[in-house]
């Protein structure tokens, strides 16, 4: 398959498979009685997961500072098509992790054992800006097992700056969530609202609840294996078909790290995502799912043609 090296925009309104708006609280009462949640050791912390459909598998990897059940509405648009996979990150808290300790490499192995555990011999890998570390790391490990991939939001880097370094080398330590950061719903509101505008009010009040609830700890630790991550040198071996998906007005990772990506990997396509920011699981979940969709199934047919 030749993956042209094209940027397409993609426009909510102009979605057949958006003319049916998902409901978050019924995605939600679907994801805890229909999806199968299970607990296995990786070897360095005791992964929870989430599997939810049958076919390819399609493995959604969390942001830094998400739990799988934000994933509840794309998933319950993408299960109909794909065994939908998605797990916490260590959080060094409930679970075992050192956290620490913990390198770029250990999260791509922990993504690798969840593989093992479900016997999963391929699989598409779903990054979510964070979670497109990891997926570009395993990618690298053992690329035979990703025959694709799709980054959201992504970066091959994203160094913090001199601040935002000293604040989170310190707050590793401190105890506490993410809601006794001053202004940190000021700072959600900027950066976030107005990408939540079209949807149930719900929605917005699900995702601030839910960010402000993380942990401290896990989230300056994550912060930190961010600011050492730098794939650059490394992007052109993957010869995989990449797909990266970007929103319009996402103001936490801008689009010059997807430029970056785009110029380094040899085999990548990019959508943008119009009046969407850096969550469009939650904002825009019918489109993001039709994008997947598409995405894989224009690749499969090229293969079989």
């Amino acid at each position: 398959m030749t993956l042209s090296t094209s940027t397409c925009s993609i426009d909510p309104a102009s979605e057949p498979e958006c003319s049916k708006p998902l409901i978050l609280r019924e995605c939600l009462e679907r994801w805890h009685n229909e999806a199968a949640h299970d607990v296995f050791d990786t070897g360095r912390y005791r992964c929870r997961t989430t599997v939810w459909g049958r076919g390819p598998a399609l493995v959604l990897i969390p942001g830094i500072a998400c739990e799988s059940i934000v994933f509840a509405m794309l998933m319950a648009r993408l299960q109909r098509f794909f065994r939908c996979i998605t797990y916490e990150l260590p959080n060094g808290i409930d679970d075992g992790a050192r956290l620490r300790a913990y390198t770029h490499e250990d999260l791509a192995t922990d993504l690798l054992a969840l593989l093992d555990h479900l016997q999963i011999r391929e699989a598409t890998p779903l990054g979510f800006s964070f979670g497109s570390m990891v997926a570009l790391e395993a990618m690298c490990r053992e690329p035979d097992r990703f025959a694709r991939g799709i980054l959201q939001g992504g970066f091959a880097r994203r160094p913090l700056s001199r601040a935002e370094v000293f604040c989170a080398t310190w707050a590793r330590f401190l105890p506490g969530r993410l809601a006794h950061v001053p202004f940190m719903r000021r700072i959600l509101e900027s950066n976030h609202r107005e990408a939540f505008q079209a949807r149930e009010p719900e929605v917005w009040d699900f995702f601030v609840a839910h960010y402000l609830r993380q942990p401290l700890s896990p989230f300056a630790s994550r912060a930190m294996l961010v600011h050492r991550f730098d794939a650059r040198n490394r992007l052109a071996s993957l010869r995989q078909p990449m797909l990266l998906v970007t929103g319009e007005n996402d103001r936490i990772v801008g689009k010059s790290c997807a430029d970056e990506l785009q110029r380094g990997l040899p085999r990548s396509a990019r959508a943008e995502i119009e009046q969407c920011g850096h969550v469009p699981h939650l904002t825009h979940p019918e489109v993001l799912a039709e994008i997947v969709q598409r995405f894989i199934g224009e690749w499969t047919a090229a293969m079989n043609a």
